[in-house]
């Protein structure tokens, strides 16, 4: 059973787990899903502003607090304990470019030539980790929520802003795996 977890599973697996947490929602009760609304309900619980944001009753959506907590610790298990050991497999097209970029490293997820503390103080790690990251936070508040939230179940809702919002996440993503990422590469 250990060595069936381990593994990769299919799409054909993986997919209708994802897509049952919609059903299930929407039958406990609950009409929103996402991480990044999670940050707004730590915000509401720690912080004692006057703060029009953050006045609503959090204590309605604790399950999403404990949602979030069990990814967490769900990771940490996972990397602890299930693991793979192996290299990451990557195509032999992608590793020739990723080469020309100075990327050969491939024993974790992230590429440790790029995603370490001492790139950070880089213009490559910089523009990657800090700069990329506050446009991730700042789009996921632009548009009011974030991938998860808007294309599994804004878009399970029939949700107008969901289909707007999944579409320029898709393009952007695009945009920005194809053009800017070799160019910030490239430094």
């Amino acid at each position: 059973m250990l060595d069936f977890i381990k593994q990769p599973w299919p799409w054909y697996i993986a997919g209708p787990l994802i897509g049952l947490t919609v059903p299930a929602l929407l039958l406990l009760g609950n009409k929103s899903f996402g991480i990044s609304s999670s940050l707004r309900h730590i915000c509401a619980a720690c912080i004692p502003a006057n703060v029009s944001f953050f006045k609503y009753d959090w204590k309605k959506e604790a399950w999403n607090l404990f949602f979030v907590l069990g990814i967490f610790f769900g990771g940490l298990l996972a990397s602890n304990f299930l693991a793979n050991s192996q290299p990451v497999q990557v195509n032999e097209k992608l590793v020739a470019e990723l080469a020309g970029y100075g990327i050969s490293n491939y024993d974790n997820l992230v590429p440790t030539e790029i995603m370490n503390w001492s790139s950070l103080l880089t213009l490559k790690g910089f523009l990657l980790m800090v700069i990329g990251g506050f446009l991730v936070g700042f789009g996921t508040r632009y548009a009011g929520g974030c991938t998860s939230g808007h294309a599994i179940m804004g878009l399970s809702n029939l949700q107008w802003p969901s289909l707007v919002a999944t579409i320029c996440f898709m393009v952007g993503g695009f945009f920005a795996a194809n053009l800017l990422l070799p160019l910030i590469l490239s430094f």
